[in-house]
């Protein structure tokens, strides 16, 4: 039996079961299992490995992006430019970090953006926010971060909502927190929602409920807004890829 997983907390609507579970009967992949480990401190992730050495891969969500990296044996380069783990290889043993987060992001993002040529927000500083970041590096997009204290490499929500001219030079706005998500459907970050235009691109990378209340509220404005559904499909295939590589 192959073994894989997910560890998180807390892990109640987990996007990643379903897809793998769904995926094995699909393709006709049998001998496969994928399981939920609800797990409050990244650090556990050792206990699950010793009690299950036959686990070959493991998905990592909010809040253990970060802590795991002091459990990998290895990381693969990109990686350590993130700064950031959501996908680990364990092969003979051996533990490798990768972020797959940043293959889906990037590989969603281009095609939806097309030819605007935009400035960019990114909502959140958690682990996440370190894919997006370097996607943004990569696809020469100059963004800021936001986040709800300041600090010198990021500004704040009062920021925002203060000077008027943030809102009109950054047009995509890139919301990596957890804020919306089921079933708190009614929360968003605390942006100027009032100065959301239709020149305004809301990527967001809550998937339930589809249509986040910050997507709406771009859409209501006459803007255009993404889930992150995409970019789950696309870090999850690129997950496989590497469990089976």
């Amino acid at each position: 039996m192959r073994k894989f997983g997910l560890i998180g907390h807390p892990l109640t609507h987990s996007f990643s079961k379903k897809f793998f579970t769904e995926k094995f009967e699909k393709e006709g992949i049998e001998g496969c299992s994928y399981e939920l480990f609800d797990i409050p401190n990244a650090f556990e992730l050792d206990e699950i490995l010793n009690e299950d050495p036959e686990i070959e891969g493991i998905n990592v969500t909010i809040p253990h992006k970060e802590d795991v990296i002091a459990l990998m044996d290895d990381l693969e380069e990109a990686c350590e430019e993130i700064g950031a783990v959501n996908c680990i290889h364990i092969q003979d043993g051996i533990r490798t970090g990768y972020n797959t987060d940043y293959i889906g992001f990037k590989n969603s993002l281009s095609p939806w953006l097309g030819d605007a040529k935009v400035k960019a927000l990114i909502l959140g500083t958690g682990g996440a926010s370190k894919a997006i970041k370097q996607a943004l590096i990569d696809l020469d997009i100059d963004f800021l971060y936001v986040s709800r204290t300041e600090d010198e490499e990021q500004i704040t929500y009062d920021d925002l909502a203060s000077d008027p001219e943030i809102m009109n030079t950054y047009h995509l706005i890139v919301n990596t927190t957890p804020l919306g998500t089921f079933p708190n459907v009614e929360g968003m970050p605390a942006i100027p929602s009032e100065q959301l235009t239709a020149s305004h691109f809301v990527y967001d990378l809550v998937y339930n409920p589809p249509v986040t209340t910050l997507m709406q509220a771009c859409l209501d404005a006459g803007g255009k807004a993404k889930n992150g559904y995409e970019m789950l499909i696309l870090q999850a295939e690129a997950s496989w890829e590497i469990w089976n590589s």
